[in-house]
């Protein structure tokens, strides 16, 4: 039986809960992060580290290179910059020598842009508003057409907010940071991190080139949610606040720029796959219960 061999391009918060959902199926998992104090943590959760920060590095290194001969499955969880996708600069001929069996590439929904609160699907024109939506959009094709002229299979994630433990609405309302932004209409998708893990170990059983969007059943107002971990909580929620008047960074106003309901169908029927949180009140319910810090 040949060997399994797992190569991550950013071990973040997602990357690292799929090495969690997936440890026992790979005989080796390396991967890379940019700087050595978080390299040093790696090591004890078996995962050999790499250093690399595709926003300075200008040549490929020798040790990433040889890794990737070996690699049957890489994932690629780094953010393009203006030059395209750094892995893809860099890696591209090592990839296609190594011809893996899976390419993952984690993007975002952000891609589709703004469609005032109505759904989106994997096939809907993308219509990215923000420069980093613009570039994650760039890189995707340029991925799409590298996998397409090498006969690769590639599976592009686009993921909505993030959350699970240590980021959530419990966090920040134990923090004192939560705010409950009231714009009329806006909704969000989101998707706990347990999800995201669970889908991408899902597509390995069937890999192909298609795109997947890897959200909750439910988008929802931001500030319901914010309501519903104080009711948790035991605790009054913060005083609701009409987005005009809130305070905000260019990066998160942006985000209140982008109005969409994304469809999870396609994951749901082609991958078989069943949310474990469904909606944020039963994630909620579980960090609540399971400890959310």
């Amino acid at each position: 039986m040949s060997s399994s061999r797992l190569f991550i391009f950013g071990l973040g918060y997602s990357s690292r809960a799929f090495v969690e959902e997936v440890k026992d199926r790979f005989d080796w998992i390396g991967g890379t992060t940019r700087s050595a104090d978080k390299a040093a943590a790696l090591r004890p959760r078996g995962i050999e580290p790499f250093i690399f920060d595709g926003a300075t590095t200008e040549s490929p290194d020798p040790a990433i290179a040889e890794a990737l001969a070996s690699a049957t499955h890489i994932l690629l969880s780094i953010a393009p910059d203006e030059r395209g996708d750094p892995v893809l600069r860099l890696y591209s001929d090592a990839i296609a020598a190594s011809r893996p069996r899976w390419i993952g590439y984690l993007s975002t929904v952000g891609v589709y842009g703004d469609h005032d609160g109505g759904w989106v699907d994997e096939e809907t024109v993308l219509k990215p508003v923000s420069r980093r939506s613009v570039l994650r959009a760039a890189a995707e094709q340029s991925w799409l057409d590298f996998a397409g002229a090498r006969l690769l299979d590639l599976m592009i994630f686009r993921l909505a907010g993030i959350y699970g433990p240590g980021r959530n609405a419990l966090v920040n309302l134990e923090a004192g940071t939560a705010r409950r932004l009231v714009k009329p209409g806006q909704v969000f998708n989101r998707i706990h991190v347990a999800d995201i893990a669970g889908a991408l170990a899902a597509s390995l059983r069937d890999p192909s080139r298609r795109i997947y969007n890897v959200c909750d059943d439910e988008p929802s107002p931001p500030q319901d949610v914010v309501a519903y971990a104080a009711g948790l909580l035991g605790i009054e929620p913060p005083p609701e606040v009409a987005f005009e008047d809130a305070d905000l960074s260019p990066m998160a106003r942006s985000f209140y720029g982008e109005n969409k309901r994304v469809s999870n169908c396609r994951l749901k029927s082609d991958l078989g796959y069943t949310f474990r949180f469904p909606t944020y009140r039963e994630a909620l319910d579980a960090l609540h219960r399971d400890g959310w810090r």
